[in-house]
């Protein structure tokens, strides 16, 4: 019996057929589809930079876990890596407060490997290291595919997590442009202060430049809250140096702790008893998001410079 289906030989294709370069390529286009990743290590990721500066080097890509809001380390390489890549990691690491670092390259040497694997032996339970190969593949004269595989992975990490993540990724991105849309619809001012419409957890809005200082707005499956931090990759201490002699005023005024309490070091964090999992709930809580970002302005930009 013949078929008139016609079938393609998947083909391996090298990475800078892909990407040509990758500072200028592949950086950018995993930060535009950093979702890809997010779904192979099972942790949903917001970017937050790219190319950030650490001391004389810049880390390729940083983003954040928005469901513990920990800092996220992305290190590239189109080639197999190397031992001067190692070692920018760990400056990183140590630079930019990272919890979790993901190494990606077209293939890992034995020693690296077993660097990481040291790495999530000995390291507390809140740091956590992934090795990530990555390959391209077509069929034919069609798009190419990126593929990331998994070489090693943190010591409670497994295919579980992973499979969830794929099946329940989207999802979550998809509900959290939802709800922001509808509030910039609601509270269309909200998007004058630096609300966006976009796929992820969190929201921000800049209330002090220096020391930089920003209000966290976020939603979440059966909650919602907001929260004071100090700026991606910076240090929580000139913040507090600038909070705490007012902290029993605002504390006062905004009914929250002072802080910096949590793994992400936030300050004044108050919590909504209310998600986006009920749409019927919806309007309550962006209405007490709207009220909370006009008491957050006044109460912080009340300080004096």
């Amino acid at each position: 019996m013949t078929t008139d289906i016609q079938f393609g030989r998947l083909e391996e294709k090298n990475l800078r057929d892909a990407w040509p370069h990758e500072a200028r390529e592949f950086t950018p286009w995993l930060a535009e589809n950093i979702e890809h990743l997010s779904e192979a290590i099972g942790i949903p990721l917001e970017l937050t930079g790219t190319e950030v500066r650490v001391e004389t080097f810049s880390a390729d890509i940083l983003a954040r876990n928005p469901s513990d809001d920990t800092i996220v380390l992305i290190e590239n390489q189109l080639e197999p890596t190397d031992h001067s890549h190692l070692g920018q990691i760990m400056t990183y690491l140590a630079g930019l407060n990272a919890q979790t670092v993901v190494w990606v390259a077209s293939d890992f040497r034995e020693p690296h490997l077993s660097a990481i694997r040291w790495l999530n032996e000995h390291t507390s339970d809140d740091f956590s290291f992934f090795a990530v190969r990555l390959r391209v593949v077509r069929i034919g004269g069609s798009p190419y595919a990126p593929i990331f595989e998994i070489v090693e992975k943190p010591n409670d990490w497994n295919r579980e997590v992973q499979q969830k993540a794929k099946s329940e990724g989207a999802a979550y991105y998809d509900i959290k442009e939802k709800f922001w849309t509808a509030l910039l619809q609601k509270h269309p001012e909200l998007e004058e202060l630096g609300i966006k419409s976009w796929r992820y957890a969190n929201n921000y809005i800049t209330l002090v430049e220096e020391p930089r200082i920003e209000l966290s707005l976020w939603v979440g499956k059966i909650k919602s809250g907001v929260f004071v931090r100090s700026g991606w990759g910076e240090s929580v201490e000139p913040v507090k140096g600038y909070l705490k002699p007012h902290g029993v005023s605002l504390e006062a005024a905004l009914g929250a702790p002072l802080g910096p309490s949590g793994r992400g070091n936030h300050f004044l964090g108050k919590d909504f008893p209310k998600g986006h999992e009920q749409d019927g709930d919806w309007s309550e809580i962006m209405d007490w998001m709207r009220e909370a970002v006009s008491d957050y302005c006044d109460a912080i930009m009340a300080i004096p410079q």
